[in-house]
């Protein structure tokens, strides 16, 4: 989007979810959950948060993190530093859909010794359609760690290690939403729903650890 939305353009302006007043001449918006934003979903536009995991190759879950944010392409690099966090290690190497892709993020983790395989989106079509993937936009990639990602992960070793994120991280989410329900969060405000998906998270590794 070039532009965020306005919330008229999504709810009538008696909505419940929110109440309009008045004050020094100037209208104000008050969200039931003030901290809450409209995101872009499957189902339209809802008002929440974007819930984010990081899962190890042995489906455990090693990191959560919840933002406000309406995408993922600023969320890579602290995601990492949460798992290092979490787990007192650096990854080695991390996977993650093209919604993460950033090309600052690309070189920070080179930088970092971490091997990536994040995709940009024109990539990701190639690999869905075997279409040969261009630049972006009109114009040709000039970034060599954006370069070198593409040649990566158009070799075969790089497609396989890219086609394992969704052997890893799918399942986990569909336990959580499918099998739990978790759908929607309970709490209001970022800091307790960063609690509740935690909690969900933890709920989960030990349900995994006891059947291991």
């Amino acid at each position: 989007m070039s532009l965020p939305p306005n919330v008229r353009d999504v709810l009538r302006a008696d909505h419940l979810c929110f109440h309009v007043h008045r004050k020094s001449g100037q209208r104000q918006l008050s969200a039931t959950d003030p901290e809450a934003r409209f995101l872009r979903s499957r189902e339209g536009w809802v008002l929440g948060y974007t819930a984010e995991i990081a899962v190890s190759d042995d489906h455990f879950i090693v990191g959560t993190r919840v933002t406000q944010n309406a995408t993922d392409n600023a969320s890579l690099v602290p995601m990492v530093e949460e798992v290092q966090r979490q787990c007192g290690a650096r990854p080695g190497k991390v996977t993650a859909d093209s919604g993460f892709f950033r090309g600052r993020a690309l070189h920070d983790l080179r930088q970092r010794g971490i091997a990536a395989h994040v995709p940009d989106n024109n990539l990701t079509h190639e690999m869905n359609t075997g279409q040969r993937a261009g630049g972006i936009g009109r114009r040709a990639i000039s970034d060599p760690e954006h370069l070198r990602m593409r040649e990566k992960l158009r070799s075969e070793p790089g497609r396989k290690m890219y086609r394992r994120r969704q052997a890893v991280v799918e399942p986990v989410f569909g336990v959580l939403k499918e099998q739990r329900g978790l759908r929607r969060f309970r709490r209001r405000g970022l800091r307790a729903v960063g609690t509740e998906w935690m909690l969900a998270a933890i709920a989960y590794n030990l349900t995994r650890w006891a059947r291991a």
